[in-house]
């Protein structure tokens, strides 16, 4: 006899892992409002972590704090507008949490989520294809396997474009979502002069020259290199995990990169652990690195916090959802918030919800 599963014997409980791990205040009261380095986003593509600097970067985590703390948002800063999301790549998070943002904003929304369905499939290019867009919506979120997509499109366009992923190039606004998460752990992350005793030791599982998340995260860890003591990068092969001249950029920006291939001789000394595992290989992906695995076996430091970009493979193990390393849960909720944030900024809405003039 079949029966009933113990989840539908109760109303549904918050888990306990995703409660408490979330601060968006200690933003609102560690960052003064400034609307001015936002107002420089209004209008413009977002391609690559190299367009922001740190003031855009603690202001948008700010706007997304304020977001994130006020449920109810009274002035839908979006009415009347659309989005175009097209996804021509396989996506759940970044996909979803874009259309969310843009929904709670009080937009409207046409998303392609396979290019067969587009005319693309029949040879039209993508220049082209951003001239119907400037006539159909007011910004454009792009995911595509090919490095060269968003580039493409953009000496066509008229609106704004986010790139959501561009092969194994970039994934900016993933990576503002870990910083996101990272700030609102430790806030003083984010200053100018960073005490000692503030600064941490960032551990990246994962493959700078094959990841666009690492990629993308590694920039904006470089423009706050004053809080990072140092950054370790933990592959499982002896190849060079970094591409030309992509060490030498960090470095030049200040910060004091290790690369190690032993996962547990370090665990116990970083206090930020990130890891991903995939990286896309034209229409498809690979694992990299699944053997360098975190479990509650692992030797993690006391206090230590664990982010993924995810989806996770069996590198991350269920077993640590319920610990207080995690806070990869909590990273993907706040990606919501920080995308909210910056579609706010790009659409020149941000005196809606900040003093700042029209």
């Amino acid at each position: 006899m079949k029966t009933l599963h113990p989840a539908l014997r109760e109303p549904m409980q918050p888990r306990s892992w995703s409660v408490g791990l979330e601060r968006p205040q200690a933003l609102l009261e560690h960052i003064p409002e400034d609307p001015r380095p936002l107002m420089d986003l209004a209008n413009r593509p977002i391609v690559s972590v190299r367009q922001f600097n740190q003031d855009m970067v603690a202001q948008l985590c700010r706007m997304a704090a304020w977001y994130e703390t006020t449920p109810s948002i009274h002035q839908a800063p979006l009415a009347g507008k659309i989005l175009i999301s097209a996804f021509y790549e396989p996506s759940t998070r970044t996909r979803l949490s874009f259309e969310s943002a843009w929904h709670r904003l009080g937009g409207d929304i046409m998303s392609i989520t396979d290019a067969a369905t587009t005319g693309i499939a029949k040879g039209e290019s993508l220049a082209d294809v951003a001239e119907m867009f400037n006539n159909y919506g007011d910004l454009v979120v792009l995911r595509d396997t090919r490095e060269s997509a968003v580039y493409e499109m953009l000496d066509s366009l008229r609106i704004p474009i986010i790139n959501a992923g561009n092969g194994i190039d970039e994934h900016p606004t993933q990576a503002l979502a870990d910083m996101y998460a990272l700030f609102k752990w430790r806030p003083e992350l984010m200053n100018k002069n960073v005490p000692a005793d503030k600064r941490i030791k960032l551990g990246i599982i994962g493959m700078p020259s094959r990841m666009r998340t690492v990629r993308s995260l590694l920039l904006f860890v470089a423009l706050f290199a004053p809080g990072f003591e140092e950054v370790v990068i933990i592959c499982d092969t002896e190849n060079e995990p970094f591409d030309p001249d992509q060490r030498e950029e960090l470095a030049a920006a200040g910060l004091n990169i290790r690369v190690a291939h032993r996962l547990n001789a370090e665990l116990p000394q970083l206090d930020v652990v990130y890891i991903n595992s995939i990286a896309w290989v034209g229409d498809s992906f690979e694992r990299i690195g699944e053997e360098l695995r975190l479990s509650t076996a692992s030797p993690l430091k006391p206090g230590a916090i664990i982010l993924h970009p995810l989806a996770r493979g069996e590198e991350l193990s269920t077993d640590l959802d319920a610990t207080d390393h995690n806070w990869y849960f909590a990273q993907a909720r706040g990606a919501i918030f920080v995308r909210m944030a910056l579609i706010t900024a790009l659409v020149h809405r941000i005196h809606q919800v900040m003093d700042a003039p029209p």
